[in-house]
């Protein structure tokens, strides 16, 4: 298992991988169809409230050569996790990160649909700008922070 996973708690929570994306690339999450992403900072919003909790999902999204079966999937086969936020708990707060995320000055939602196939959001992925990464931090109530 990568050395990062192992970091996280075995509970259940939610979590935000910071993806960076060096040079544009397209990107085809499933039946959504293709897109462009320019380079940039990404922030994928999910949750983990099965077996293994937080470290089995997180670990599962970091692993190289998985098949594709989230949205996500496809992302980090071509981009890298640079961290990641979680934070243990039972309490369903996903979709509440990503609005708060949106909600940020200049963040953008780059694939409408994106992880939020089974909610009523707009995505889950959102392109944050470098400089308002202290502040989505906050808005998300300092959840723990593990670099690889």
């Amino acid at each position: 298992m990568n050395t990062l996973a192992d970091t996280l708690p075995a509970e259940a929570g939610t979590y935000v991988l910071m993806i960076g994306v060096g040079e544009p690339l397209r990107i085809v999450p499933g039946r959504l169809g293709a897109f462009d992403l320019p380079a940039g900072l990404y922030a994928y919003v999910g949750s983990a409230h099965g077996a293994g909790g937080l470290r089995a999902r997180v670990g599962r999204h970091l692993r190289a050569g998985k098949k594709v079966h989230w949205h996500v999937d496809a992302l980090t086969a071509l981009a890298q996790v640079v961290e990641v936020w979680a934070s243990a708990s039972a309490e369903r707060v996903e979709c509440e990160w990503a609005r708060a995320l949106a909600a940020l000055p200049g963040a953008e939602e780059p694939i409408p649909g994106f992880g939020a196939s089974d909610c009523a959001c707009p995505t889950h992925l959102l392109r944050l700008p470098p400089d308002r990464l202290g502040e989505a931090w906050l808005a998300l109530g300092q959840p723990a922070r593990y670099s690889p």
